[in-house]
């Protein structure tokens, strides 16, 4: 949803409160794609600082669905952003990514809420998703899931630097 923000610059210290529904459903991360689950309507309050500088405040409310770091199993996380961003209108497009300040949810006059809320999600999301602390994974050789149960696999791990000696002790085997 976009938000013109033109109207904002007439009077120093205007502010409106915008109550706006987010559009997004999927938010791509690290390669993979996350489902967005309840998601409640953005509210921002964005006040005209002067000089073209905006202060854009709000919440947003959504669960992301994302998978387990070690199972792969769908994990539901509950977030409950608080934005706080300032606009400074007079950059160009080359002036903040000069700063390093690029804002991609500023286009022009207009401000992408569902951008908005992307960044932040992105900015607030754990290190490690676990569905579980003791989550077990999967294992490395056939890909069963060991919190469901267990597999037949040779457990050891091999020195692969061992390797050209195991293959000799199999080519002594066959003989």
């Amino acid at each position: 949803m976009l938000i013109n923000l033109s109207e904002l610059f007439s009077i120093e210290g205007k502010a409106k409160t915008y109550t706006v529904p987010l559009e997004i459903d999927r938010l791509h991360i690290a390669g993979s794609v996350c489902e967005i689950q309840e998601k409640e309507p953005v509210c921002l309050t964005i006040t005209n600082q002067g000089d073209k500088v905006l202060a854009v405040e709000g919440k947003a409310v959504l669960s992301l669905v994302i998978p387990c770091d070690r199972c792969l199993e769908p994990v539901r996380l509950p977030f409950r952003l608080e934005i706080d961003q300032k606009l400074d209108m007079k950059q160009t497009e080359e002036e903040r990514i000069a700063e390093l300040d690029e804002q991609f949810y500023v286009s022009g006059y207009n401000l992408d809420v569902d951008q908005l809320v992307g960044n932040e999600l992105t900015l607030n999301l754990p290190m490690k998703i676990l569905c579980s602390e003791d989550c077990k994974g999967i294992c490395n050789r056939c890909g069963t899931n060991l919190n469901r149960g267990t597999c037949d696999c040779d457990k050891r791990s091999l020195d692969p630097r061992m390797s050209v000696i195991q293959d000799i002790f199999k080519e002594l085997k066959e003989v």
